[in-house]
């Protein structure tokens, strides 16, 4: 009789080095994210690599790439403020809403410096936003860039948008302007540049774009993609070049525990926020903030205020500076 294979049910060991931290890629134009993320996994040699929110090809700027336990606090970076410069043009619009696209509509109507700031307010705060046609949303269970390729026609409905500050900085020439942009998670530059342009009764797109902020992170931290990638005797380059874990988490206030309170969160309870009366941050958010709870200088999780509560949301444990584990 064949004695069992004790082995079987062992799941594979990943390739490749265990790796926790961020990367922040200065992303050049022509190169998708996920293709950006893929060239440095490779690099690295890491077992575990994303990115913390979608450049298009078209885009330059920082694309920050979670290595390991950092793609855990992902979703938190993607929440984070974000500051964008961008070039429209004015008189052509584009199936892509931006210079990758082929023309659908022209325009002769150039808008003045005032016709333009007259219509900015208009986009400023929480608005309505329609997504691009070549977008990753998804129509039906597909995405809407598929079904755009495939030249059908379809509706994408508007979604809120929270934009925070959108300035016009320059006009280099009639045809085009440059704006700075803050905003939310989930804004789309392409649409605002198509709807700006329809706003002053011209059609217009997207020339140029670059992100100068995500979250936490800032274009002193970022680092060309060209420098990282090996290539004949280049040396692969060095994990010293990953920012902690926790870099991601730097914008949610800090609360400390005592270690009784620390207990009670790795046990999934919640805390009266009549006991942490005194403590708790004055720019935390009471009803769906969020929260690093810290004993001392140890991390311990991210949690979440509501209902005159704080909840644990994500636990975690900090070692050495980087985070090792895991959900709650």
């Amino acid at each position: 009789m064949n004695q069992p294979n004790r082995h079987r049910h062992r799941s594979k060991k990943p390739k490749g080095r265990e790796l926790d931290g961020w990367l922040i890629v200065d992303k050049p134009s022509g190169i998708g994210s996920t293709d950006v993320v893929n060239k440095v996994k490779r690099a690295f040699d890491a077992q575990k690599a994303g990115h913390g929110g979608t450049l298009d090809p078209l885009a330059t700027g920082l694309l920050p790439v979670a290595f390991g336990a950092a793609t855990k606090t992902v979703p938190y970076v993607m929440d984070g403020t974000k500051t964008y410069h961008f070039t429209l043009k004015f008189g052509e619009a584009r199936d892509t809403d931006d210079a990758d696209g082929q023309v659908v509509a022209t325009s002769d109507v150039r808008p003045t410096d005032a016709e333009i700031e007259a219509v900015l307010p208009g986009f400023r705060g929480d608005i309505m936003q329609v997504p691009p046609a070549y977008s990753a949303i998804k129509i039906g269970g597909e995405r809407a860039y598929d079904l755009a390729r495939e030249g059908q026609v379809f509706e994408i409905a508007a979604r809120p948008a929270r934009i925070d500050r959108f300035d016009l900085i320059s006009r280099p020439d009639a045809d085009t302007a440059i704006f700075h942009v803050e905003s939310g998670k989930g804004v789309y530059m392409r649409s605002l540049a198509r709807d700006v342009a329809k706003a002053v009764g011209s059609v217009g797109h997207i020339t140029a774009l670059r992100r100068l902020r995500v979250g936490p992170f800032r274009e002193e931290h970022a680092i060309p993609l060209d420098s990282l990638l090996v290539t004949g005797d280049t040396p692969p380059p060095s994990p010293d070049l990953l920012l902690p874990v926790t870099t991601a988490l730097a914008d949610i206030p800090a609360l400390a525990v005592t270690a009784e309170e620390a207990a009670r969160l790795h046990q999934g309870q919640a805390i009266s926020l009549v006991d942490l009366m005194g403590r708790v941050p004055r720019e935390a958010d009471p009803e769906g903030g969020l929260l690093r709870a810290m004993a001392g200088e140890r991390l311990l999780g991210l949690c979440r205020l509501e209902n005159g509560w704080m909840q644990p949301e994500r636990l975690i444990q900090l070692d050495s500076g980087q985070l090792t584990a895991d959900v709650a």
